[in-house]
């Protein structure tokens, strides 16, 4: 294996054993709202599915971006301030998903 990915491999490994003592104990009015305990994995799930799919298009917005500097140098001010408007509506919409999700979760 390369070392990139041995080291993604014991990042992932710390975070999930630095994540276990949280969810030791466990809430006492849990058992009062089933109903809602029920849809926080699935709604963890989606916001999940969002991130990933914001830093999938953030990825592909810089690669385009690096490819039109490279291949015109004299554009790189007006392909700058498209690809900052660009990810700033990206992460919008990673960050509009959170919070319909929460309302979701506590209305």
């Amino acid at each position: 294996m390369s070392k990139k990915l041995m080291l993604a491999l014991l990042l992932g490994l710390v975070l999930l054993a630095l994540a276990a003592p949280a969810f030791a104990q466990g809430d006492a009015s849990a058992a009062a709202r089933p109903e809602k305990n029920q849809w926080m994995l699935l709604t963890a799930g989606f916001m999940a599915i969002a991130a990933a799919g914001c830093g999938y298009a953030q990825s592909r917005a810089l690669t385009a971006a690096c490819e039109g500097v490279s291949r015109n140098p004299g554009a790189t001010d007006t392909i700058r301030i498209f690809t900052f408007l660009g990810l700033a509506f990206i992460e919008f919409l990673a960050l509009l998903t959170f919070v319909v999700i929460l309302m979701l979760l506590y209305m």
